[in-house]
């Protein structure tokens, strides 16, 4: 129980992340109930389903938050086996919902592998370029190596397809390559091969180019394409400054599709207003400035670039959803982290921040040691 409370845990870095799920938790009931009595009759399915995942991440959040992170290192190889495993299966035996084959069901639960492997993959490059600092700077033997495992497993999220996921993972390999000392011209190299790749898979299918086409001008396709980028404009419009008041929102009457997933943040805009948009950036900014402030200052190169890792991770996701629903960016169906409704999403981003909050309670106990130390020096 002491170990479970300690003061060098992290408590506003913690308290932020339970009170915005917490948050979450209200939104997905408001913004899912007319969705859920119109699917399945029952105005409670999708927040009873949350709750559950919930109460199971939040377990899973004390776990991991007080579990020493340098023992992620023993795992990275067999995470990064996992996590093709995993995939194969999606592409042999995955559930196909809205055109796309992204979901394993097991037992009563129905996960997304994606939303695990995004963690795993994280674990696996901080283990493997905090190994190779020594040679860091060699791009055949210290940048290479690494990337070819990061390009099968995007190879297997493709053929689900998820080209969102995909492309935080790109990003999210090319930030700790960066973070691991690499050359300039090697980033400069790797980042003209991951735009190549982004260009290559986003016009590869009809559908991602019609979605790169119809942000730019969603009015021109407002009967197909554009039609959920209208809704949402619509919803944020009509927020103002204060909102229409929780609960009270009217593009979640069946007109904003799905709008308790990634549309989620559209009917916040809606009901909370400016008000309920700072609230939310409040919130993940101080994950953040948190998240980067943790890694500078863990002494390990492991934690660091984990630690740097899982924060722009959330970042990236945040980035992409409010920039999808605001017209920013191209629709990409990536979730808003702690907020949108979703297991999986879930359960991985409460874990990944437990994780973050462990290499905390690690920098500040050693912190406090060193400071004992010279006390009694």
């Amino acid at each position: 129980m002491k170990q479970l409370f300690s003061k060098n845990h992290d408590w506003f870095l913690i308290g932020t992340i339970f009170l915005l799920t917490i948050f979450g938790l209200v939104m997905v009931f408001s913004s899912s109930y007319v969705w859920a009595f119109y699917q399945v009759g029952d105005y409670y399915f999708f927040i009873q389903r949350q709750l559950i995942w919930f109460g199971i991440a939040t377990v899973m959040f004390i776990i991991f938050m007080n579990f020493s992170y340098p023992f992620y290192r023993k795992m990275s190889m067999p995470l990064v086996l996992l996590s093709i495993l995993l995939l194969v299966l999606v592409v042999l035996f995955g559930v196909t919902v809205n055109h796309a084959q992204r979901w394993l069901d097991i037992g009563p639960f129905r996960i997304q592998p994606s939303e695990f492997v995004k963690i795993f993959m994280i674990i696996y490059l901080a283990q493997v370029y905090s190994s190779k600092q020594a040679y860091i700077n060699k791009f055949i033997k210290g940048v290479l190596p690494p990337l070819i495992v990061v390009c099968v497993i995007l190879g297997l999220i493709m053929k689900q397809p998820d080209l969102g996921t995909a492309t935080s993972i790109l990003l999210v390999t090319g930030l700790i390559v960066f973070f691991s000392g690499a050359k300039v011209v090697h980033l400069i190299l790797l980042s003209s091969v991951g735009i190549g790749m982004f260009a290559l898979f986003a016009t590869s299918a009809d559908y991602r180019m019609a979605r790169l086409i119809s942000y730019r001008d969603p009015f021109e396709y407002a009967a197909k394409e554009g039609y959920q980028l209208i809704q949402s404009y619509v919803a944020i419009a009509h927020g103002g400054l204060s909102g229409v008041g929780l609960g009270q929102s009217v593009q979640k009457l069946m007109y904003l599709p799905e709008p308790h997933t990634d549309f989620i943040f559209s009917i916040i805009s809606e009901e909370l207003g400016i008000i309920g948009v700072l609230f939310v950036l409040t919130c993940y900014s101080i994950i953040l400035v948190k998240g980067v402030i943790i890694g500078a200052k863990c002494k390990n190169p492991f934690g660091s670039l984990l630690a740097y890792g899982i924060t722009f991770q959330v970042a990236i996701q945040v980035v992409f959803n409010i920039g999808a629903v605001t017209g920013l960016l191209p629709i990409t169906g990536i979730p808003l982290p702690l907020i949108s409704n979703g297991g999986s999403s879930l359960l991985v981003t409460m874990v990944s921040l437990a994780i973050l909050a462990n290499i905390a309670k690690s920098n500040r106990k050693q912190q406090r040691n060193k400071e004992d130390l010279l006390q009694t020096a």
